[in-house]
């Protein structure tokens, strides 16, 4: 936006008592300011009051970008609803729901998944479930018992202390011994369900911080128009009034209506 002023339009009010009586009340809801109609008889002149329909209004304050920005990050739409731009971000709030909801149904179905597999594996190879990681159950599944498993890395083994981390004690109750191998392959498909359900997950967070970022920008924009309404409604538009003829032989009312680019 520039400095420059550039006139708009110039309007010359030739008032008489009748004229004066009879300008409409409208007039002054246009304009800031107070403008003084002076008219050829010396009789009393009135005033047009300025009216501003945004003069009162609560949210004719500037709003700052950078806060509806970190808002929005925070929780979409926020930032929105800071930055009176709320018709926007709602779809985001709603987005937010959404994938937060789809995010604790994969969590709940896929641990349900895990949780059956498991216990298909308890029943089926009697595997000893208690002190077990992840990698445990991926081994069982590929396996049909302990030996089998044991006996592979002995074939495949490199390095002594590699292969000596890799082998798993019977003694430390890591047995397992699958009833046959197709058990052994309902297990697996079961465990791998499982996975795919918890993969999902990862797509969803990155959708949420996705919808963060979007809501922020958007949260931005909205300030940034809702700033420049506020400048357009207080700062672009100013009137100046003049007396035609004179303080001491008034003959009307010139007023000038300016706008600053």
């Amino acid at each position: 936006m520039t400095t420059s002023r550039i006139a708009l339009f110039s309007c010359f009010l030739i008032v008489s008592p009748a004229v004066a009586a009879d300008i409409p009340e409208s007039f002054s809801s246009k304009y800031e300011g107070t403008l003084h109609l002076l008219n050829t008889s010396g009789s009393s002149s009135r005033e047009i009051l300025p009216k501003n329909p945004l003069a009162q209004d609560r949210d004719s304050e500037k709003k700052s970008v950078g806060l509806a920005a970190i808002y929005s990050l925070i929780l979409p739409g926020m930032g929105e609803l800071y930055a009176n731009g709320f018709g926007s971000g709602k779809f985001f709030l709603m987005a937010e729901g959404a994938l937060w909801l789809t995010f604790a149904s994969f969590e709940i179905y896929g641990g349900s998944l895990r949780a059956d597999a498991r216990a298909f594996a308890l029943s089926k190879a009697g595997i000893d479930p208690s002190g077990k990681d992840d990698q445990f159950y991926v081994d069982i599944g590929n396996f049909d018992n302990i030996n089998e498993y044991n006996e592979k890395q002995a074939r495949d083994r490199e390095d002594e202390k590699i292969y000596e981390g890799n082998i798993y004690d019977v003694n430390q109750g890591y047995a397992w011994d699958w009833e046959s191998d197709v058990a052994r392959l309902a297990y697996r498909d079961q465990r791998l369900s499982s996975e795919r359900v918890f993969n999902n997950k990862k797509f969803v967070v990155a959708a949420i911080l996705i919808n963060h970022v979007a809501s922020a920008i958007n949260a931005a924009r909205a300030a940034i128009s809702h700033n420049s309404a506020v400048d357009e409604a207080f700062g672009e538009l100013s009137l100046r009034a003049g007396v035609i003829g004179g303080i001491r032989n008034p003959q009307g009312l010139m007023i000038t209506v300016t706008k600053r680019f």
